[in-house]
């Protein structure tokens, strides 16, 4: 594949991006006006946690079948499929005025968002060469942050007169002309090349690889600590730094606008350089000290520094860990082995996005949530470290 095959897929790979932009939207809209959407409920801390816990509970457990499908059948027609049922969901989201009601809705949704985001990423890395395959893998997700840009930015001045529930109903109608607009744009479906199908029967031999094991650690980091730090920053600036949610806001949208470009420069620079575990390393190191000063930092000004470091490495290192293993295994089971990899991630963004909330109703404080984070990371640092033999050995070169 070509520089000149790219460009003529570049609208097909723009709206792949804005695809996932609407997804961001509407996850990214929970967290943000958690505030304001905890108050019209009347419900607790723990209760606002688990409507997001509940959502990352069925992505995660969908993970895998996602990743199966998706080797079996056509990753397009799962992805289709999962943006109409996570819009129509985002729908009635804007119009359920029961807490258990909309617990089930945000179930239901992790449900859809699964067969969206790992469909979409084969899509999208299918566009490029192999050599550039955590360059797309780190674009995919650029949709994500890219959103939440404008969501921080817009979303506090316009809840107010709108109202998060029309707001939600905006974004449920964004995402589905974005469904209609890439189906036109990227025409019939093309024949795949006949391959011997995934089995389920394979998935005990892959959870037994060592690449896998050890990759799941820091994956499981991974969205812990960008599903954690993201849900809750709102919620921690209004309440604990006594912030407007303006203000949160804006330090949210400061947080996406750091992301979004770096996340994207990870996957290209690891490409380039070859080197996915300096990118992966880097990362976690500097996610460990700014976690760890988070809620210790004196005044706004110290807070925004924190907040501004914590952005730069938060998912930089997205593409380079997804293609790790796929360096060690092969190509043959992408779809399951980056299944069972989100599978993993998104038991921890379920695990902290709901421990963030109950430990702020016991404390009364984020603390001891984010410095827990800040461990964790830890823990990752040592798993990506015990990878470098596993690589070298695939490469047949010296550690990277």
């Amino acid at each position: 594949m070509t520089v000149s095959d790219i460009a003529r897929r570049r609208p097909v790979i723009t709206l792949l991006v804005v695809c996932q932009s609407s997804i961001g939207l509407i996850f990214g809209g929970i967290g943000l006006f958690l505030p304001v959407i905890r108050t019209d409920l009347g419900i607790s801390f723990t209760e606002a946690g688990t409507l997001a816990a509940a959502s990352n509970l069925t992505y995660a457990l969908m993970q895998i079948p996602s990743g199966y499908l998706a080797d079996r059948f056509t990753p397009r027609r799962l992805f289709l499929i999962g943006m109409l049922g996570m819009n129509v969901l985002a729908a009635l989201f804007a119009v359920l005025d029961s807490y258990p009601l909309l617990l089930i809705d945000q179930a239901l949704a992790g449900v859809f968002r699964a067969l969206v985001f790992m469909p979409g990423m084969l899509l999208m890395t299918g566009l490029f060469p192999p050599g550039r395959r955590a360059t797309a893998m780190g674009l995919y997700v650029v949709g994500g942050f890219s959103s939440n840009i404008l969501l921080s930015l817009v979303g506090p001045l316009l809840v107010g007169p709108l109202g998060w529930r029309l707001l939600f109903a905006l974004f449920a109608g964004f995402g589905l002309l974005t469904l209609v607009l890439y189906r036109f744009l990227a025409g019939p479906a093309a024949r795949e090349p006949a391959r011997s199908p995934a089995r389920f029967s394979e998935l005990p031999g892959l959870l037994r690889q060592r690449i896998v094991q050890l990759t799941a650690v820091v994956q499981f980091t991974r969205l812990a600590v960008a599903q954690g730090f993201t849900f809750w920053l709102p919620t921690y600036l209004v309440v604990d730094r006594g912030q407007s949610l303006a203000t949160a806001g804006l330090v949210a949208a400061l947080a996406s606008a750091i992301s979004a470009p770096v996340n994207y420069l990870g996957g290209y620079l690891s490409d380039r350089i070859g080197r996915p575990l300096l990118i992966i390393g880097v990362s976690l190191s500097v996610l460990t000290a700014g976690l760890a000063l988070l809620t210790y930092v004196p005044g706004m000004l110290g807070v925004l520094g924190v907040v501004a470091l914590i952005s730069v490495s938060i998912q930089v290192y997205f593409g380079p860990l997804f293609a790790l293993p796929l360096q060690v295994l092969g190509d043959r089971n992408a779809g399951l082995i980056s299944g069972l990899g989100n599978f993993w991630a998104n038991l921890g963004g379920f695990a902290f996005v709901y421990a963030l909330g109950a430990v702020k109703d016991v404390t009364d404080s984020f603390r001891a949530g984010f410095v827990s984070l800040a461990v964790l990371c830890v823990v990752a640092l040592v798993a990506a470290r015990l990878t470098r033999p596993l690589l070298a050995g695939a490469h047949g070169s010296a550690p990277q």
